[in-house]
Parts: structure tokens; C-alpha cells; sequence
């Protein structure tokens, strides 16, 4: 015969694993207000300005890239339900940043100052990337 035994008492339920691998955040080269120019996906080639990032999906949220439609409820009764179209996350590896003097992709690095202060400097350029919000 058999012994019954529960899946979740192996310990899983008890440590804080399965909760630090759920909260865990990834590292990001992008940041919000970046302009930046889309590698890979139906909009291929365009540029715009990011709006949100989610660091633990590694995602961003483009502004005027991979719009969608979205079916709304009114909520209240002055509201007007029907379609919407607005923009959905992609992917952060499919973006780049924009060189802010050429206005072509290039990568960042990060450069510190004689007096003490980190900056993101553009790779081909050598400028730095001016930190908007």
C-alpha cells in the first residue's frame, strides 16, 4: 500500500524559496522617460519614450508601441464603456537606447565623475544620457 503524502509539506510551504524566486527583480538597462528605438516585433524600427518599466517581468511599457485594443466597462454611469486602444508592455530586451547627439541605437555604460556622482554615458558617442522623468 501506498503512504499518502501532501505535495506542499515538503518544506516548500515553510521557506521563503518559492517567494524569493517570485520577488525576485530583474537588472534593467532601460529607465523610465528613455527614449528609446524597438529591435525586434511588429514595430520594428520605431521609437518612442518609456512610460513604465516592471522590473520583475522584465518588461516596459513604450509609449505608442504594441498598441492594443481593450473592451471597458463604464464603472460608474458617467463613464462610456466600449473599445479602447492603448499600449501593452513588450518585452525589455527588445529595445534600445537612443543616443541622445546621433538619435541612433547605442548601448550605455556607466562612468564616474571626479566628484563622486554616476552617470550613464552613451558607448558611441561618448556623451552622457541626461536622466529625464
Amino acid at each position: 500500500m501506498r503512504i499518502l503524502k501532501y505535495r506542499k509539506t515538503d518544506g516548500e510551504r515553510l521557506s521563503a524559496g518559492r517567494h524569493q524566486r517570485k520577488a525576485e527583480r530583474q537588472k534593467l538597462h532601460v529607465r523610465t522617460g528613455d527614449t528609446v528605438q524597438v529591435l525586434r516585433g511588429d514595430d520594428k524600427g520605431a521609437t518612442g519614450r518609456i512610460l513604465k518599466v516592471f522590473p520583475k517581468t522584465g518588461r516596459v511599457l513604450v509609449e505608442g508601441i504594441n498598441i492594443v485594443k481593450k473592451h471597458r466597462r463604464a464603472r460608474r454611469p458617467e463613464e462610456q464603456s466600449g473599445i479602447i486602444e492603448m499600449p501593452a508592455p513588450i518585452a525589455a530586451s527588445n529595445v534600445m537606447l537612443l543616443d541622445p547627439t546621433t538619435g541612433k541605437a547605442t548601448r550605455a555604460r556607466k562612468r564616474i565623475d571626479a566628484d563622486g556622482t554616476k552617470e550613464r554615458v552613451s558607448v558611441k558617442s561618448g556623451e552622457p544620457i541626461a536622466v529625464s522623468r
